[in-house]
């Protein structure tokens, strides 16, 4: 299948065969977009998320040569409250082993949703991102349209915090444990600490990688709800450069459109 490329409204849909070729896509438009930065920066602030549809995109944008990671000063989005840098589910782990331990990266910040002192935490992170001014994210949709863990209960278009603890709600839970990070749906995590709604859509580039037929549903509702936070990621729709990189599966309800 060759890819279709098509635009809904402000967001560019590239639609690929299977989620790996989908991820290599998202993952060379990363690449031009952090050459491009490197131009005339000296820093770059990157945003990553995490979880399985984000595989294929690390896996391919960590295997592209010559990328000037030495300038890149990484984050990521989001962490459960609770969870160890040593747990198999901990996204500071995913990340060290998928990201930070495979390329020469200048810094990465991770969230410790483990410590005593959470208040402390969000702050010194917040100042942190601040400072690095990210001009890329790299993002996913949950199966309940959530953003970061933004789930429709605790998304806020107007938030006006940078980052905050949130509940996690049982489908959000379920879709953790169908990806296969817990052995229990007991064993998720009921807290997280997340960037808000207003922090991720600051950043100038959104790269939006939704593989997979779990995710049909929800990249339907994100192009076509009415923009709320019933399905959060509708508010996409607003900022000026979304890409979604999708496959066959994840763009099967857009049949007749795409």
């Amino acid at each position: 299948m060759e890819p279709k490329h098509v635009d809904v409204g402000t967001l560019k849909l590239h639609i690929h065969a299977s989620p790996r070729a989908a991820g290599e896509a998202a993952a060379k438009a990363a690449a031009v977009t952090l050459a491009q930065l490197a131009r005339s920066r000296s820093r770059i602030g990157v945003i990553f998320a995490t979880g399985a549809s984000q595989l294929d995109t690390l896996h391919a944008l960590t295997s592209i040569p010559d990328l000037p990671w030495v300038k890149v000063h990484g984050f990521h989005l989001d962490e459960y409250i609770g969870i160890d840098a040593g747990h198999p589910a901990s996204f500071r782990r995913y990340l060290q082993e998928r990201l930070a331990l495979r390329v020469p990266m200048a810094e990465f910040s991770a969230i410790d949703g483990s410590s005593p002192d959470l208040d402390w935490i969000k702050r010194e992170y917040v100042e942190k991102l601040r400072a690095a001014d990210p001009q890329l994210c790299m993002l996913g949709i949950g199966e309940n349209g959530h953003l970061a863990f933004n789930d429709p209960a605790e998304a806020n278009f107007e938030d006006p915090e940078a980052m905050r603890v949130v509940t996690l709600d049982a489908e959000c839970r379920r879709q953790q444990l169908a990806e296969g990070w817990f052995e229990r749906l007991e064993d998720v995590p009921e807290q997280a600490l997340t960037l808000t709604i207003p922090t991720i859509l600051k950043v100038p580039k959104l790269i939006v990688s939704i593989p997979g037929p779990r995710k049909a549903s929800s990249v339907w509702r994100a192009l076509f709800d009415p923009i709320s936070t019933a399905c959060p990621a509708t508010i996409l729709r607003t900022h000026p450069d979304v890409s979604f990189y999708l496959d066959q599966d994840s763009a099967a309800e857009l049949d007749g459109i795409v």
